[in-house]
């Protein structure tokens, strides 16, 4: 690592391992051009590189606020899950742990070289399924000989072949499922130091889920760390001991899964509350044999008792009771 960095306070139990991603105060902006005069030329341009500010000021640029001062250490053998609403910044903040983004300010350290997968990785789509696969491995630095290897593994992982042959086929004819399927697949073939991994389990079937966990873990016990971001909670609690909450660009909670899980499921609502159970009927009380055949039990069921428990029914039999004539 480029610097050496303590662990975090607030997870004593990694006192002892070693710590893969460091981020330090993370701000990460991006700046959209405004209205003003002179935007889209060459000239515009340069002037944007060279006068950054006054240029910025006078062409009305924009700031967005992605991240902000957003810390964390991730450890060797981790799995975290990066939770938030739409718009929260995981996506940025795994881009620059991946290099792609700068930082405006605050560092961000990595022992090892992190991977990020995502639904929109990048592959030849006017080529087979097949090229793209060594392509893939080759890009990831893997050795032609070792992507011969785990070929067929890949294509049995992904499960392109389970309804013909289409890895012999060019890429546009997948649908979008397929094409992450494989992609994930790919960048699972590799041991990785640090695997970043936006939306890419969102795609598949639940098979194919279940595959990839077992595979995440697998990385995990070959001292990987891995972070995925998804709006699955399913697949975070089934993936990740660890889960960072960003909302509107801010670190609102670091800690196990159940518990950010339960405070971020009250905070968007998702967490149904059960269904409460019906209350058990009261058994009737069944009749005492003895009580039933007692002279106190016949006089209550005679037709003279019931009578007078009821004076509109007319007992049986009482020649008292007044007739109503018919009409003739």
């Amino acid at each position: 690592m480029a610097e050496q960095t303590p662990g975090n306070p607030g997870h004593p139990e990694h006192s002892e391992q070693v710590p893969t991603v460091v981020a330090d105060s993370v701000d990460i902006v991006y700046r959209v051009n405004g209205t003003g005069a002179g935007r889209g030329t060459a000239t515009a341009a340069l002037n944007r590189i060279l006068r950054r500010k006054q240029a910025e000021k006078a062409a009305g640029v924009r700031k967005v606020h992605a991240v902000r001062k957003v810390s964390f250490v991730a450890y060797k053998g981790e799995a975290i899950g990066l939770i938030g609403t739409n718009g929260s910044g995981k996506s940025t903040l795994l881009k620059a742990v991946a290099g792609l983004l700068p930082v405006e300010n605050g560092h961000i350290y990595t022992d090892g070289q992190p991977s990020l997968l995502g639904v929109n990785a990048a592959m030849m789509n006017d080529l087979t399924g097949e090229r793209n696969v060594f392509l893939g491995g080759l890009a990831m630095g893997m050795p032609r000989e070792q992507v011969k290897e785990r070929y067929q593994d890949i294509v049995d992982f992904s499960g392109i072949n389970e309804k013909g042959d289409f890895i012999t086929l060019p890429m546009r004819t997948y649908s979008s499922g397929m094409a992450a399927r494989l992609r994930f697949s790919i960048a699972a073939a590799k041991d990785h130091d640090v695997l970043l991994i936006d939306e890419a389990l969102a795609t598949g079937d639940r098979s194919f889920q279940k595959r990839s966990e077992a595979r995440i873990r697998e990385l995990r016990q070959h001292a990987g760390t891995v972070f995925l971001v998804s709006h699955n909670n399913k697949s975070i609690r089934d993936t990740c001991e660890r889960v960072l909450w960003l909302e509107r660009g801010e670190l609102r909670m670091d800690g196990p899964t159940e518990e950010v899980m339960k405070e971020y499921e009250a905070f968007t609502g998702d967490k149904k509350p059960a269904p409460k159970k019906p209350a058990p009927k009261s058994a009737a009380p069944k009749p005492d044999a003895k009580a039933a055949g007692s002279p106190e039990a016949k006089a209550a069921g005679s037709p003279e008792a019931k009578a007078a428990a009821n004076p509109e029914t007319p007992a049986a039999g009482n020649p008292e009771t007044p007739k109503v004539p018919l009409p003739s």
